[in-house]
C-alpha cells in the first residue's frame, strides 16, 4: 500500500506541472485518447468483415464521422483498429534507440581514449550511411513481419545521432564538482553514470525518446505504405497504401479514406511534441519541489 500511495502521489505532482503547460497536458490527453481507442476501441467497436458496395466513397455523416473506403466501409473504425502497431513499434522503437544511445554515447564520454575514438568513428561513419534506404533493403531482405523484429532493426539503425548528442551532454557533466566527486571516491563507472549523471540529463533523455518515437512512426508508415514490411491487419500505413493503390487520391468522393490515416499519424505525432514541450518542468527538481 505505501508504493502505491506514493506511486499516485508521484503521478499527481507531475500532472499538476504537466497542468502548467497547457499546451504539453492537451498533448497528453491526446496521446492517453488515442491509446485508448487504439487498445480498448477494438474491444468496443468490432472490425468490420463485410463489403458494402451501397457505401463505396460515401463522404462524412452521422453514420460515418470520417467516410468510407472503397469497400464501403467506415475510416474511423479502420483508424481506431489501426493505431496499436504503430504504437507499439513506436514505443519499442524508442525504446530500444535510447537504450543503446545512452549507454554508449554515456560510455564513450566517461571512459574516453581508445573506447570513445573507436565509438566517435563508428558513429561518424553510420551516420554518413542513408537510412531509409538501407532500412528498405534490410526490410525486404529479412521479410520483417514481426512488431519486435522491425522495432529492433529500426532502433540499430537510429542510435548514432542520439549517441553523439549523449556523449556531448555527458562530456559537459563530467566537469562537474560531484561527478569529480564521485570518481576521487572511486565510486565505479556504473554508479557514476547511472546514480550521478543520468538524473541531470533526464529531460533531454525523455525528450530524445520521444522524437526517436516519431521518427519510428514516419519509418514503419513509409515501409508499409511501399509494400516493403508486410505487416498483416489493419494499420495506418496499410489504409494509406490501399488508398493510394485503389485512387483514392484521384476521388474527390473519397478524400476521406487519404485523410482519416494521415490525420491519425498527425495527431499521434503532434500529441508526443506537445508533451515533450513540458517534461523539463517534470524533471526538473526545483520545480518539483515547489509542488
Amino acid at each position: 500500500m505505501t508504493t502505491v500511495r506514493a506511486f499516485l502521489i508521484e503521478l499527481g505532482k507531475t500532472l499538476k506541472l504537466l497542468a502548467r503547460n497547457r499546451v504539453a497536458f492537451f498533448g497528453l490527453i491526446v496521446l492517453v485518447t488515442l491509446i485508448f481507442l487504439s487498445y480498448i476501441g477494438p474491444l468496443i467497436w468490432p472490425a468490420e468483415t463485410k463489403s458494402n458496395l451501397a457505401a463505396i466513397y460515401q463522404g462524412p455523416s452521422w453514420q460515418h464521422p470520417l467516410g468510407t473506403d472503397f469497400q464501403g466501409q467506415d475510416n474511423l473504425r479502420q483508424v481506431i483498429h489501426g493505431g496499436r502497431v504503430i504504437l507499439e513499434i513506436a514505443f519499442i522503437t524508442g525504446i530500444l534507440t535510447t537504450l543503446i544511445a545512452v549507454t554508449l554515447g554515456s560510455l564513450s564520454a566517461f571512459l574516453g581514449g581508445a573506447f570513445d575514438s573507436v565509438m566517435t568513428e563508428l558513429i561518424n561513419v553510420w551516420l554518413t550511411i542513408p537510412q531509409f534506404p538501407l532500412l528498405a533493403i534490410l526490410a525486404t531482405m529479412l521479410k520483417v513481419s514481426d512488431v519486435w523484429l522491425l522495432a529492433i532493426i529500426l532502433a540499430l539503425l537510429d542510435w548514432p545521432g542520439l549517441a553523439r548528442q549523449v556523449r556531448a551532454q555527458v562530456l559537459s557533466l563530467k566537469q562537474r564538482d560531484y561527478v569529480e566527486a564521485a570518481i576521487t571516491l572511486d565510486l565505479g563507472t556504473p554508479h557514476i553514470i547511472f546514480r550521478e549523471i543520468m538524473p541531470n540529463m533526464m529531460s533531454y533523455i525523455a525528450i530524445s525518446l520521444i522524437f526517436a518515437m516519431t521518427g519510428a512512426i514516419y519509418q514503419q508508415t513509409g515501409l508499409v505504405f511501399l509494400g516493403l514490411v508486410p505487416l498483416s491487419g489493419a494499420n495506418w500505413g496499410v489504409m494509406l497504401s490501399l488508398a493510394y493503390n485503389r485512387g483514392a487520391i484521384y476521388t474527390v468522393d473519397a478524400l476521406g479514406n487519404v485523410l482519416a490515416p494521415v490525420g491519425a499519424i498527425a495527431l499521434l505525432q503532434l500529441s508526443l511534441v506537445w508533451l515533450a514541450r513540458g517534461l523539463e518542468e517534470v524533471f526538473n527538481p526545483r520545480l518539483r519541489t515547489s509542488v
